[in-house]
């Protein structure tokens, strides 16, 4: 090229030979890299099974490995407690939520992880069928004299109206004293409030809910009735005593309840709870440990390895051996720390002060992480009694265990900061990632909105006027650009969709092998 060229080249607007220049782009709130569910942590056939489980349905290790600490919590719920110091007791009785858009499979991770419980719980009817006939049929005839003492009163001559009067008042009380057991059962699915009590007083002040679907929080927030209705919910987790108001009967107290939650829900769910009166400040956010792992679909392994019989078998025989042999206890086991998990408590519980005050990396979580050592001392409980199901009430808390413990209170941590940083987080950011992950995936260098929408999940962008937040969003932080609209020929019909141009940076050069 001659020099007369390169000064006509010189001359000319760099816009017309590059197109606009852009500048670098302000980031959006950044997300945390968060951990996977620390399977190691468990012990051996716990974990062979929430990673085979894992690998069948190619699931993230958090939705099996925070069922399985729901599982074995339905086992020992309302059965064992840890006597961290003094007088310091933790029931081992958990609420976990696990966040995962539809199509993760959630019911055949939850079908593998619960079905050993359901076969104990069939056999605990089986067993206590000529128990619940015996007290049956003996009320029955309790009754059947009370009425017949009480028609014989009533035909009485006066003289003795009196005494038979009181032989049928008496006769009546003993029926009314007995009692009929209810059905054991030890899994739920979403249920009402009212239920829910209904169970703890039939089940001896212990039930767990296990859904996938995790409508509990609707019902909570007052679906049937209305209003916000958690009592029971607060009380469940914490042991503290409930009244149970049930019709036809005398009021029951329930004195330590024990309610273990294992959910699965979408994570738009995280947001609406959020928003549930009373929840946060009543204390209900800051019961459940959070799990917001990524999905795995759209990269799954469409032939994985599959749960192998032994494994599964193992599972259950540990599993139910140790729900039969906590099933009849009437007061709890207490679980007791070496010295060696004590100094291991008390130093992770001094990590847990140091954060929590201003300034603070806990101080944005405080109610969550002021119940945080509690949770890791019920987590060590349900390792301990996963590690020794025949004897484990016998046997102190391990330091070994207890550290495991800790490592599974740093993942919930972790999780818990990203959960409730996007309850209070503007609904257009999460939205601007969505699409900004959709750009850089695709390497998109430019789109017309509606290209875009049609790209996009309906779950998330119903429809086409929710994409403009997020646009807006992306166009402020100089992401995206929008191109002038071309003019109007007159002629009417549809508008062209609107076309953006995306930065150079989303769409870097490819590298040659």
């Amino acid at each position: 090229m001659t020099a007369d060229l390169w000064e006509g080249f010189d001359a000319l607007d760099p816009e017309t030979i590059t197109g606009p220049v852009w500048d670098e782009p302000v980031p959006l709130n950044p997300r945390r890299a968060l951990p996977a569910f620390p399977v190691h942590t468990l012990p051996p056939w716990l974990g062979d099974m929430v990673a085979g489980v894992a690998e069948e349905t190619q699931t993230p290790v958090d939705l099996a490995g925070c069922l399985a600490l729901g599982v074995i919590a339905t086992a020992a719920g309302g059965r064992a407690t840890v006597c961290v110091r003094g007088h310091w007791r933790e029931p081992v009785n958990l609420y976990t939520a696990v966040a995962l858009p539809p199509g993760n499979r959630k019911s055949a991770v939850f079908a593998l992880m619960t079905g050993p419980l359901l076969a104990v719980e069939k056999t605990l009817v089986e067993l206590s069928g000529p128990v619940r006939a015996e007290a049956e049929t003996t009320a029955r005839l309790a009754k059947a004299a009370a009425d017949k003492a009480a028609q014989k009163a009533a035909a009485a001559e006066p003289g003795l109206r009196d005494q038979l009067t009181a032989e049928a008042v008496q006769l009546a009380q003993q029926a009314d004293e007995l009692i009929e057991p209810a059905k054991p059962q030890l899994v739920a699915d979403d249920v009402t409030p009212e239920s829910l009590a209904t169970l703890l007083a039939e089940q001896d002040g212990r039930i767990s809910v296990m859904s996938a679907e995790g409508e509990i929080f609707d019902i909570i927030a007052g679906r049937y009735s209305g209003t916000p209705n958690m009592g029971i919910f607060l009380k469940g987790h914490a042991g503290d005593m409930a009244r149970v108001n049930r019709q036809g009967r005398d009021a029951q107290h329930i004195e330590a309840p024990a309610v273990t939650m294992g959910l699965a829900i979408q994570p738009e769910v995280l947001d609406a709870i959020g928003r549930v009166k009373g929840a946060d400040g009543r204390g209900l956010l800051a019961r459940f440990l959070y799990a917001k792992p990524v999905s795995l679909v759209g990269s799954r392994n469409l032939t994985p390895d599959l749960l192998s019989e032994e494994t599964a078998a193992t599972y259950a025989k540990h599993l139910g051996g140790l729900t039969m042999a906590l099933a009849d206890w009437t007061d709890p086991a207490v679980l007791t720390l070496s010295p060696e998990a004590d100094a291991v408590m008390l130093a992770y519980q001094k990590v847990t002060e140091s954060r929590l005050g201003k300034g603070g990396s806990l101080a944005p979580i405080v109610k969550w992480a002021s119940k945080r050592d509690g949770a890791v001392a019920r987590i060590a409980g349900l390792l301990h009694l996963a590690t020794h199901p025949d004897n484990g009430w016998t046997l102190p808390i391990e330091a070994a265990t207890m550290a495991a413990a800790t490592e599974i209170g740093d993942y919930f941590t972790a999780h818990a900061l990203e959960v409730f940083d996007a309850m209070g987080a503007d609904p257009a950011q999460e939205a601007a990632h969505q699409v900004l992950t959709y750009i850089r995936d695709n390497r998109l260098t430019g789109f017309t909105k509606r290209e875009l929408f049609r790209g996009l999940s309906r779950g998330d962008f119903p429809a086409m006027g929710d994409l403009d937040p997020a646009l807006a969003l992306l166009e402020e932080h100089g992401w995206v650009r929008q191109q002038p609209l071309p003019p109007r020929s007159g002629r009417g019909g549809r508008p062209p969709s609107p076309r953006y141009d995306t930065h150079p940076s989303l769409t870097p050069p490819r590298m040659n092998a």
